[in-house]
């Protein structure tokens, strides 16, 4: 009898051992050479505070609290500017935006004229999914854009940036391909399809910018809260219930552990507004800014501040397996421009000639090994307002110091975010050599800037325009 159960043991355990190798072999298959697939979820106006891991007041977000749990949550994380469409161009080019020419959101081509901006970011510039398909990934692009204006019909699709496929909202109404709410799903169908070969996926989200569009079932779920959080936890609720379905297919295909998810925001939460319904040309009119209530966890400054509000936003890291499990960093300076440098190293891919990111790899970081960044973070903000902590038009971080600074007011703070992560105590006042030197590094980098935008990103309407005027 012992021996007929050994031998059952053994063969329980032999079969196990062929699974486990077979999977494994799998996804080294699917990886080539252990290449990881990258899926980047970039949400819309998603503050620090709004997972329940950082502490949410009322928003619930068990999926991304369990990603969390299961990888990295980097809580010195930030985006290289406070509103979308400059915030994407980091991380589309692993540059400044203002390298780009693009120091706001895409909106009216006069807009963009008197801003200094292009109609559209540059396609010809070096492109983050460019790289990863010549490395031999297929790429695509699910969910919003924002890279260029709705209005402007001549305007390049996202595939001229290097995908195999997209399907998006917030471009030209010739290449709007969605609904607002499909992102994830495209991505699951796309990763189905890709299942044996590495892909690369950049998911952003709708949410949690308006207008708000809350689904009955999660508005059901937080019906004991009052109407602006009762919307704006709905909404969250809901893309997290859909990032839940992502990894739960990526556990089904077996590609869970070849699979590198970054979960992000483009900057920090929308001001909470008037009550009204508003219109969106790519999405249609919804609730809007009264339900912005999004939180910060006590981080000063919102979307279009540099305080820590405003681009201080969640960055979550899961690849099981490569990744430290519930480790929460809290020291690691690490940018969205260090995006493109960290994908291209896992992909083994090299840079284009002559290319130079602002960004590092952080792949050490990512894998829970030591970490020290060697190039200054930039912030150039061209549109302070006169709200309390929406002043500084300028900023730089460089090792424990961040300096905030308004040049047309002479306004400047310094502060030591290794001891005062919340940025509450302005020590520019005892520190005024390193004021000298941060100031000296952002001058240097301002001058280092185009004075004016890419003819060749000009649209038609621009251009006739221009011949009125």
């Amino acid at each position: 009898m012992k021996s007929r159960m050994t031998i059952t043991l053994l063969a329980c355990f032999l079969v196990l051992s062929c699974q486990r190798a077979s999977k494994t072999k799998k996804a080294e298959e699917v990886g080539q050479d252990g290449r990881p697939n990258i899926i980047f979820i970039f949400a819309d106006d998603w503050g620090y505070g709004d997972l329940g891991v950082h502490g949410s007041t009322f928003c619930k977000t068990p999926n991304l609290d369990k990603m969390a749990a299961e990888g990295i949550d980097f809580q010195n994380f930030s985006v290289v500017n406070p509103v979308c469409s400059p915030s994407r161009v980091g991380v589309m080019t692993g540059q400044f935006p203002a390298r780009h020419s693009v120091h706001g959101h895409f909106a009216s081509v006069e807009s963009h004229m008197k801003r200094g901006m292009p109609d559209w970011l540059n396609p010809q510039a070096p492109m983050l999914p460019r790289m990863l398909k010549e490395a031999g990934y297929a790429t695509a692009h699910f969910g919003k854009w924002h890279l260029s204006n709705t209005h402007v019909e001549d305007a390049p699709s996202p595939l001229e940036y290097g995908y195999d496929e997209y399907g998006a909202f917030n471009l030209p109404s010739k290449l709007h391909q969605m609904q607002a709410d499909s992102t994830l799903y495209k991505t699951i169908d796309f990763v189905k399809r890709n299942k044996e070969k590495p892909f690369f996926v950049n998911a952003w989200i709708h949410a949690t910018h308006t207008p708000h569009y809350p689904k009955e079932k999660y508005m059901r779920q937080f019906a004991h809260l009052n109407g602006q959080q009762q919307v704006y936890a709905a909404v969250v609720a809901e893309y997290d219930a859909r990032i839940g379905e992502l990894f739960e297919t990526l556990k089904n295909l077996d590609l869970d552990e070849n699979t590198l998810v970054v979960f992000s925001s483009d900057n920090g939460p929308e001001i909470t507004g008037e009550k009204k319904i508003i219109e969106d040309n790519s999405t249609g009119p919804g609730m809007g800014t009264y339900y912005s209530v999004g939180e910060t966890a006590g981080l000063k400054g919102e979307k279009r501040s540099l305080f820590a509000g405003g681009v201080r936003i969640p960055f979550l890291v899961r690849w099981p397996g490569k990744t430290p499990s519930g480790v929460v960093d809290k020291t690691t300076e690490l940018a969205t421009v260090d995006l493109l440098p960290t994908f291209l190293e896992l992909a083994k891919a090299t840079y284009p000639e002559n290319y130079e990111p602002d960004g590092v790899s952080i792949v050490s970081a990512i894998k829970g090994q030591p970490f020290e960044r060697k190039k200054p973070i930039f912030w150039d903000w061209r549109y302070p307002s006169e709200r309390p902590d929406f002043w500084p038009g300028a900023g730089i971080q460089e090792g424990n110091w961040k300096l905030l600074a308004n040049e047309e007011s002479g306004r400047v703070e310094l502060y030591d975010i290794s001891s005062d992560w919340a940025e509450q105590k302005d020590v520019s006042a005892e520190n005024p050599e390193k004021v000298k030197e941060l100031m000296e590094k952002f001058k240097a980098f301002e001058r280092s800037l185009p004075k004016n935008p890419p003819a060749d990103c000009f649209s038609k309407a621009r251009h006739a325009l221009s011949e009125k005027k």
